[in-house]
């Protein structure tokens, strides 16, 4: 590598972690809080005895999980201003990346609460509580735990996706590297500093996994 092609790399890295730091992990932090208040509904909604509420739940989570998430980010940003609801940019991709997030973290969930022991039911009806009380402070807590490393994946995979924001003009990591690699033309030197940064955070929520494991240990019935 050159002094020049140095430089430019030195140069780009504060656009490139601004991008991620104002762009990438906002987006990331907002879809993930939004996809799992859905998930939650989705997953309750599926263990629901009422047929209807269950089947909608099963076909949102067939269409999510069917379809590709750009195709579902270009509908709502590219497709609904064709029925007059035109939204921005940004809060076009939190939907997107919401309702995808939903979809997937909807079976996590629905799969964690089915793995806490009747028992735990059981022994909440015990002592009075009503089943919303039981799902609140003994059921949902102990899933949680359960089903954290399934869900940080999905958040890892979450924080990668959002590089497709840059397709409707989102400026996040990807869309600083594509400027400043556009401006360069050192396409291939900024394209892997740019998957070097997003290496670097999936890394650091890796580790951060780890710990949000070790605290939750403490919900878990043994």
């Amino acid at each position: 590598m050159t002094s020049d092609q140095w430089d430019l790399v030195l140069g780009s890295l504060g656009p490139i972690t601004g991008g991620a730091i104002r762009g990438t992990i906002p987006l990331a932090l907002a879809s993930f809080a939004g996809g799992m208040v859905i998930a939650v509904a989705v997953a309750l909604m599926r263990l629901s005895g009422r047929r209807l509420v269950a089947a909608l739940a099963r076909g949102y989570v067939s269409l999510i999980r069917g379809t590709p998430l750009l195709v579902q980010l270009f509908v709502v940003f590219y497709g609904l201003p064709s029925l007059g609801l035109v939204i921005d940019p940004w809060p076009s991709a939190i939907i997107a990346f919401s309702l995808n997030v939903g979809g997937y973290a909807a079976e996590v969930v629905r799969a964690a609460i089915l793995s806490v022991p009747k028992g735990q039911w059981e022994a909440a009806y015990v002592i009075g509580m009503a089943r919303p009380t039981a799902l609140r402070r003994i059921i949902l807590p102990q899933a949680a735990r359960v089903s954290v490393p399934p869900l940080s994946n999905t958040f890892i995979s979450l924080v990668k996706d959002t590089s497709l924001a840059s397709l409707i003009l989102v400026t996040e990591l990807f869309r600083e590297a594509q400027k400043v690699a556009a401006f360069s033309q050192e396409f291939m030197l900024l394209y892997l500093e740019a998957a070097l940064v997003y290496w670097v955070i999936c890394l650091a929520l890796s580790t951060g996994q780890g710990v949000l494991e070790k605290r939750l240990d403490r919900y878990v019935a043994h």
